[in-house]
């Protein structure tokens, strides 16, 4: 596999990561309401409130089948594309998922660094190839 095709597969792994983050965060709304007499019973009850909420359970599947990817190809991949590029990319996609979903904007700082964030993933992309 060339560079160009793993930095493709790379970028999946970022949207997959990228775009169930915020999902994740909406889904979740309402666990920290759960108040439980031990740890064990808190545990419990926040897994079960996690485990059959389709809007966490979805997205949480999505996000760890991204994991399994980003996994896989480590085995074939530079560290040292791979690390920068995915973590960069989701920082991205987190971002404008979020938006989409209507948090609130970003300020011009994140802006600026969301577009040096992209110039430094063409500059390891391009180097590397």
């Amino acid at each position: 596999m060339n560079t160009l095709e793993e930095s493709a597969w790379l970028l999946v792994v970022a949207a997959m990561w990228g775009a169930t983050n915020p999902l994740i965060k909406k889904g979740s709304k309402g666990v920290e309401l759960i108040k439980e007499d031990s740890a064990f019973s808190q545990f419990l009850a926040e897994f079960q409130f996690l485990f059959f909420n389709i809007k966490y359970l979805i997205p949480f599947l999505l996000n760890q089948m991204g994991s399994v990817l980003y996994y896989i190809m480590l085995s074939s991949t530079d560290l040292s594309l791979a690390v920068p590029l995915t973590n960069s990319l989701t920082f991205i996609f987190t971002s404008l998922s979020g938006r989409i979903l209507g948090e609130k904007p970003e300020s011009y700082e994140t802006l600026l660094g969301l577009f040096l964030v992209v110039c430094g993933v063409v500059l390891c992309v391009y180097s590397k190839s």
